[in-house]
């Protein structure tokens, strides 16, 4: 039995490299029915399914989908990835057939805050080193294809601008995947008439790309190709729209695209098999893995376990109000992640001091989860928290969250998978397995399409974030108006806003009241077919903290060490 989680002397790595793969061939045919040949293996552990195999598995029944979710992240942790790892592992330790569907991390917070991002402790994906570095190159074929869009744009100006292209009104940025505040604003094109004309540019994170968000959202090939072509990129002196079809960029960006879409096979410690695939990030993007990888999922399995980025306040209500939107999906139960030591944090407790007991700040803090809870209710779903186990919770602090939780309607669980695998999650997964059971669930979406866009910005800061009010200057007003004469009216919104409150004060923790959201800018994703709200002062290309994960990543003895 692994160690409990005070007494591990095993870091996440560690855990992972000790571990004895099955090889990936043999967790697809054994756990999932997939034969070889519908396989294109990336060496011993990883694949990629092919898509011809996905299509054939169009009649087949969907399973039950389970959404991970958390409370607000602060420092302390919180473990989302941990625990959908934890709970698939659990499924299955309790007899049930299922797997989970996960993002794939960004490069950026691996080196900057994260460190890594494939679960911890004994609740892994692996091989972990692989997941959170290079994995199959679908990041790196999503960047080549966003920056061939950008320097096609650039080179059809040079060469005469046929279309009329505005280099004022380019609107489409490059990307990298990395955090590099220094690329945030730049001037491109200079050094004399060889290299073009000189106009304002600048990068975002890969993971803020429309064409990562594309890539998530589309069904099939085809449709991403549809997608691709339907990006807007710039606009005439007359504000006309020009499209990367008119380009003939599409053609070429689905090209760069074809492998990278067919979902990514890995397994848990305990060889559970789980797709990762794709992986927008949710305060900056949509937050949730391709539609391709959880729609294959669900008729491969009994249970789909799968996540949505940070807290429900962004991610939840971005995988409910986009993702099962355009596809048609409901989930059948939803977890709410927290510990005792981030809520304690929330209320008011510094991280120095979240190993001793504070059943007063632990009760102000439950203010947070308390209003991701109702937020879920919002959505006519069942929910079940999942408080992730450490060694200084107390009794009395874990009788106070169940106390409250109950109060609310819902069961709280300890769950102790970062130590012992799926049997430490065994719990929540009995809990999860009895609310799909039952059959509560009937997802009703925050707004109707019809809904002007502004108004759908403000019923999201007001019923979820619970603002007075979101606020926009004239400009942004009028533009939106404009999308809205132009026949994009109907799409949903994403908000683009901190992840660490539910004001745009990152430092506002708990259940704050009496703010307004401050809509800066929008942007227009015609092809993944969404309106961004950039709120307050969050980046779509974040920086490097002063001391980034970088510094202890490094390779001994032909080893990977210091990804957690």
């Amino acid at each position: 039995m692994p160690a409990s989680q005070h007494q591990s002397p095993k870091s996440d790595i560690e855990i992972a490299q000790a571990s004895k793969p099955k090889r990936i061939l043999d967790v697809a045919k054994d756990k999932l029915g997939i034969p070889a040949e519908s396989l294109e293996p990336y060496g011993h552990f990883k694949a990629k399914v092919s898509l011809d195999y996905i299509k054939s598995l169009k009649d087949k029944k969907n399973g039950k989908l389970i959404l991970v979710t958390a409370i607000s992240p602060t420092p302390a942790g919180e473990g989302k990835t941990t625990t959908t790892v934890g709970l698939t592992d659990a499924l299955n330790f309790i007899g049930k057939k299922a797997m989970c569907a996960l993002r794939e991390p960004s490069l950026g917070p691996c080196f900057g805050v994260k460190g890594g991002a494939a679960g911890g402790g004994y609740a892994q994906v692996i091989p972990m080193e692989d997941i959170n570095l290079h994995f199959t190159g679908d990041f790196h074929a999503i960047t080549s294809a966003h920056n061939l869009l950008s320097a096609l744009i650039d080179n059809h100006i040079y060469w005469g601008n046929a279309l009329g292209i505005d280099s004022r009104r380019v609107v489409w940025r490059r990307v990298v995947d990395m955090n590099d505040r220094a690329l945030r604003e730049i001037v491109c094109s200079l050094g004399g008439v060889a290299n073009g004309y000189p106009r304002e540019a600048g990068f975002d994170i890969t993971v803020a790309s429309e064409v990562m968000a594309i890539f998530c959202l589309a069904k099939d090939l085809e449709d991403l190709r549809e997608k691709l072509g339907n990006i807007i990129v710039a606009y005439t002196r007359e504000r006309k729209p020009i499209r990367a079809r008119e380009l003939n960029a599409h053609g070429a960006m689905t090209a760069l695209l074809k492998d990278a879409i067919a979902p990514n096979l890995v397994q848990t410690l305990e060889g559970t098999p789980a797709f990762i695939h794709g992986g927008p990030f949710a305060n900056i993007a949509h937050g949730c893995n391709s539609v391709s990888a959880t729609t294959t999922a669900l008729k491969l399995s009994d249970y789909v376990v799968t996540e949505a980025g940070f807290g429900a306040d962004l991610g939840a209500e971005k995988f409910l109000d986009i993702k099962m939107r355009k596809t048609g999906l409901k989930p059948d139960c939803v977890v709410v992640v927290a510990t005792i030591r981030a809520l304690k944090m929330h209320g008011g407790v510094a991280k120095a001091d979240l190993k001793k007991e504070d059943l007063k700040a632990l009760e102000a803090g439950m203010s947070n989860l308390q209003r991701h809870i109702e937020n879920i209710k919002k959505f006519n779903l069942p929910a079940v928290v999942s408080i992730n186990r450490f060694s200084a919770d107390t009794d009395a602090e874990i009788a106070l969250v169940k106390e409250k939780c109950k109060a609310l309607g819902v069961e709280a669980l300890m769950a102790d998978h970062w130590a012992l695998g799926g049997e430490g999650a065994a719990d929540v997964a009995k809990a999860v397995v009895k609310i799909c059971d039952e059959g509560k669930a009937d997802l009703k979406l925050l707004y109707p399409d019809e809904m002007p866009l502004f108004e759908k910005i403000r019923t999201i800061a007001k019923e979820i974030y619970r603002a007075d009010d979101a606020t926009a200057d004239k400009a942004v007003k009028d533009q939106l108006k404009q999308w809205e004469e132009m026949g994009f009216g109907k799409l949903p919104v994403c908000i683009a806003k901190t992840q660490y409150s539910f004001s745009t004060n990152p430092d506002a923790k708990g259940a704050p009241t009496g703010f307004n959201i401050p809509v800066r800018e929008v942007r227009l994703s015609a092809g993944a077919e969404f309106i961004v709200a950039v709120c307050g002062e969050i980046m779509t290309m974040p920086g490097l903290p002063k001391v980034p994960s970088a510094d202890t990543i490094d390779v001994k003895d032909g080893r990977i060490v210091g990804l957690f």
